[in-house]
């Protein structure tokens, strides 16, 4: 096991790669050369989607934890390995970044890699609050060559393809709700998402204050490192997790702004292990198109499990396992029930990235979309936390 003291005594490697020449105009047949900050276990997968791509090399891992550069360099043995990202950023041969860190990071992990011209995969929820999101938004403004792609991948599957089609086609009349359950379970006595906090999670092996970032200053704790999703200081809990996920979908197909007002209840009914996010809530979100959605979720029955239904006055898209259209007979009786039938590529979301940063074109998952559905996100937690219906301001940009 290296500490960081070897990491960052190796520093002058990091050095070396930033005398490399300066940014390239990929060719359709040129490598793609990509780093990643943050290689936990969602970066991790991301990084196996990106070496399933044609022409895709893992060139860097930077994380703060020194057993995850290990583990990276298990994965992809010619890859640098670095503790301090702006290291990895000064490697002008690196073309694209992949940001998995915890949401409280996002933010700066995103500009510094906007302003040093890297194209940028970055991992839902993709910004923490409203200032993180204007502050990435400012960044991205002044390099819009750059390509970013943000990590909801649900809006790559084929079920999308088919709900864009029916909607296209029309047959669904005035849509006015969209109603959603995202429902779990765990054995008894295994918590939803707690991680297990290992003997080389020390001060010496992890540099705390790099992962606290600009949240509030603490005594090193491995249990708030590794279990970060627990805490309101780096996490928007389940929201930032999962509701994320079935409001880009419909963002995607609807065009949906951000929500007039947000509502958001429930509590910590089930897992009482020092966690702060709640396991079980309801989230209702009036938007501005004059749409009613509501997500309930909970981890203490997968009876329900996930399914979202789009409401319309001729008819109900339902997506769950398949994606089915449904007429409303009373205003399509002579309308025809369909199943989708469109197949889903299981790497293809990561696979339009890379296909992006080679032709420039917009990927997606857009910024725009990630930004306003961090806003609707953080509308909800703000919501549960202060008890009670948020609002935006459309002029100050404001949750008030």
């Amino acid at each position: 096991m290296h500490s960081r003291r070897n990491f960052l005594g190796n520093v002058a490697t990091g050095l070396a790669a930033a005398a490399q020449p300066s940014g390239r105009v990929l060719g359709a047949n040129d490598k793609i050369r990509v780093g990643i900050i943050g290689p936990g276990a969602r970066g991790m997968e991301l990084v196996h989607q990106a070496m399933l791509c044609p022409n895709v090399e893992m060139a860097a891992f930077c994380d703060v934890y020194t057993a995850r550069l290990e583990a990276g360099k298990k994965v992809a043995p010619g890859a640098k390995t670095y503790m301090d990202y702006r290291y990895m950023l000064d490697d002008k041969s690196i073309d694209a970044v992949l940001i998995a860190t915890p949401q409280h990071l996002h933010k700066e992990h995103f500009v510094a890699s906007i302003e040093a011209g890297k194209n940028v995969y970055q991992e839902k929820t993709m910004a923490f609050n409203p200032e993180h999101a204007k502050a990435m938004r400012a960044a991205y403004n002044k390099n819009r060559k750059l390509v970013v792609g943000i990590g909801h991948q649900h809006v790559s599957t084929g079920m999308v393809e088919d709900a864009r089609g029916w909607l296209k086609e029309g047959g669904m009349g005035k849509i006015t709700a969209i109603v959603a359950d995202h429902w779990r379970n765990t054995p008894a006595g295994k918590a939803q998402w707690a991680r297990p906090v290992y003997p080389d999670m020390t001060s010496e092996n992890v540099l705390w204050n790099k992962f606290l970032g600009d949240a509030p200053k603490r005594d090193f704790d491995p249990n708030r490192f590794i279990n970060w999703r627990f805490f309101w200081d780096y996490s928007g809990g389940n929201v930032y997790e999962n509701m994320c996920h079935t409001l880009s979908i419909w963002y995607k197909l609807l065009d949906l702004q951000i929500p007039k007002q947000v509502n958001m209840v429930g509590g910590l009914y089930i897992w009482k292990d020092g966690r702060e996010v709640p396991d079980t809530m309801t989230v209702t979100m009036e938007h501005p198109e004059d749409i009613l959605f509501s997500w309930v979720s909970g981890f203490g029955n997968d009876r329900r499990g996930f399914a979202e239904d789009l409401l319309g006055t001729e008819g109900t898209i339902t997506r769950a396992n398949q994606v089915r259209y449904w007429p409303q007979k009373v205003n399509r009786p002579q309308g025809a029930e369909r199943v989708g039938t469109t197949k889903t590529n299981p790497n293809g979301h990561m696979q339009n990235f890379i296909d992006c940063v080679r032709s420039g074109k917009e990927p997606n998952c857009p910024f725009e979309i990630g930004f306003r559905i961090s806003i609707a996100c953080r509308m909800a937690v703000e919501s549960y936390r202060q008890g009670r219906a948020m609002r935006w301001d459309p002029v100050k940009e404001e949750i008030v």
